[in-house]
This record gives C-alpha cells, sequence and structure tokens, in this order.
C-alpha cells in the first residue's frame, strides 16, 4: 500500500476529488474543478436539517450531493443508522439512474429498500414505508421510475 493514498483513520481508501452533481470526479486541481464543485465532505447536519437539505439537492437534481449529506448523519450519529444509511442508498441509486448507470440504480435502490425494511416507518418523520415501495418500483425499472417521493410528507407541503 502506497502511503500517499488518502486513507481514512481505519486504512479505508478515501477520496478527496471534488466531484461535480452526480458525484463524478473532478480535477483535484481548485482552479480547474469548476465552480459547481461541492466539498468533497459536507459537515454532519443534525437530522431535522439534513433531511431538508437533502431534500433541496434532490429537488435541484443533485441527488449525489444529497446522497453525501444523508451519508454524513449515518456516519456521525448512533440513532436509526439503519434511516440515514438506507435513505444516503436511495438518494445514490437515484444518481446512479441519472448518471445511466441503470444496473447500478436497480442495486442501490434494491439495497435502499432492503435497509429501510429494519426501519420504524415514521422515523425522524420520513415516510419510511412510501420510500420502500418507491425503491421497489423504482428499482424494477429505473428508467421509467416515477419521481422519488418527499423524504418527509410534510416538507413537500411547506415548500412554495
Amino acid at each position: 500500500m502506497s502511503a500517499d493514498r488518502d486513507r481514512d483513520g481505519t486504512g479505508r481508501p478515501r477520496n478527496a476529488r471534488p466531484r461535480d452533481r452526480l458525484g463524478r470526479p473532478l480535477d483535484r486541481r481548485p482552479e480547474t474543478a469548476g465552480p459547481d464543485a461541492p466539498p468533497p465532505d459536507p459537515p454532519p447536519l443534525e437530522p431535522a436539517a439534513a433531511l431538508e437539505t437533502a431534500q433541496r439537492l434532490l429537488d435541484d437534481g443533485r441527488p449525489f450531493e444529497a446522497h453525501e449529506v444523508l451519508e454524513a448523519v449515518w456516519k456521525s450519529t448512533p440513532d436509526q443508522p439503519g434511516l440515514w444509511r438506507g435513505l444516503a442508498q436511495l438518494a445514490v441509486g437515484v444518481t446512479h439512474r441519472d448518471r445511466g448507470n441503470l444496473r447500478g440504480a436497480t442495486a442501490l435502490l434494491r439495497r435502499g429498500a432492503e435497509t429501510l425494511d429494519g426501519v420504524d416507518g415514521g422515523a425522524a418523520g420520513v415516510d419510511v414505508d412510501e420510500l420502500r415501495r418507491w425503491a421497489g418500483v423504482a428499482a424494477a425499472d429505473p428508467a421509467r421510475a416515477p419521481a422519488m417521493p418527499p423524504l418527509r410528507p410534510q416538507a413537500a407541503d411547506d415548500r412554495s
């Protein structure tokens, strides 16, 4: 193993390269990465703020960034890890679909639905049952899948 590889404290690889809105790596040099490059690892938000931010990013067609927000909560909080992991998997499934990687989309949407199987139906105000149902339909045919339902039903009512 090369000493110059970017690794976390457990030795797992990290990729600190900036990413485009669909999570594709951009040039490592900040001056050529582009203005839309998100930060590599957003700080974890409080759960309610994370859901709001992730929903806004999903609405803006930025599912990879939504995945990063949800993943940060999953990795930083002991509360409901299955919820946060499942939501992050659904967002990255949408990312794969948007990239045209239907095989990857199918795998991640199925995995997200399976992860959400063990989560209480109303966890953190998220309609887990509806998202799980949607993921099953979306995994069967990602190219023709209906739009992902809102993470929290009330979030759809609150937006104008």
